[in-house]
């Protein structure tokens, strides 16, 4: 499957070239993933769309740096990172990526703003007013302003959702 669209690597946050990824099941070697090409260009959308068992999941986790490939090439904001050691995938997951699992997986114990700041936090991104007041933007941006002190089971599931969204930008 090839999605190329030439352009500027400029413009590409993500490109993935070749990409093959094997998994062992009762004794077989399955090829899950066959040289697979991807672009993903600065603000865009991408739908990955598949039947059940198809490499929809793989596909993700090897973008999001969290299975690795068995071949091929992945570069994130034009630096080559599929040979990178744990150490570096863990410094690029937490500069360059975000993610937004099926379930929210929000802290109980803390209100949507916290929840929004704990990434920056655990990362020493910033000072905790900065980090507090651009939580409160990604807030607003989803629509929550005016439920940034309300707990997770105060929340709609829809709204623990863009939480979820809020957090991951």
């Amino acid at each position: 499957m090839k999605m190329w669209r030439h352009l500027d690597m400029n413009n590409i946050i993500m490109k993935l070239e070749d990409i093959d990824k094997f998994y062992m099941e009762t004794g077989n070697k399955l090829h899950i993933l066959k040289k697979l090409n991807l672009e993903v260009n600065r603000g865009e959308f991408v739908s990955i769309l598949g039947k059940s068992g198809s490499g929809k999941s793989t596909l993700l986790n090897i973008m999001g740096l969290l299975d690795k490939i068995d071949g091929g090439k992945i570069w994130i904001d034009n630096k080559e990172v599929s040979s990178l050691n744990e150490m570096e995938r863990n410094n690029i997951k937490n500069h360059f990526l975000g993610f937004v699992f099926q379930f929210h997986y929000l802290m109980s114990e803390f209100t949507a703003l916290e929840n929004v700041m704990i990434p920056a936090l655990l990362n020493n991104f910033k000072n905790k007013a900065e980090i507090e007041k651009e939580a409160k933007e990604l807030l607003e941006i989803v629509g929550l302003a005016e439920r940034i002190k309300h707990k997770p089971n105060q929340l709609s599931g829809g709204e623990k959702q863009r939480v979820a969204i809020a957090r991951a930008m």
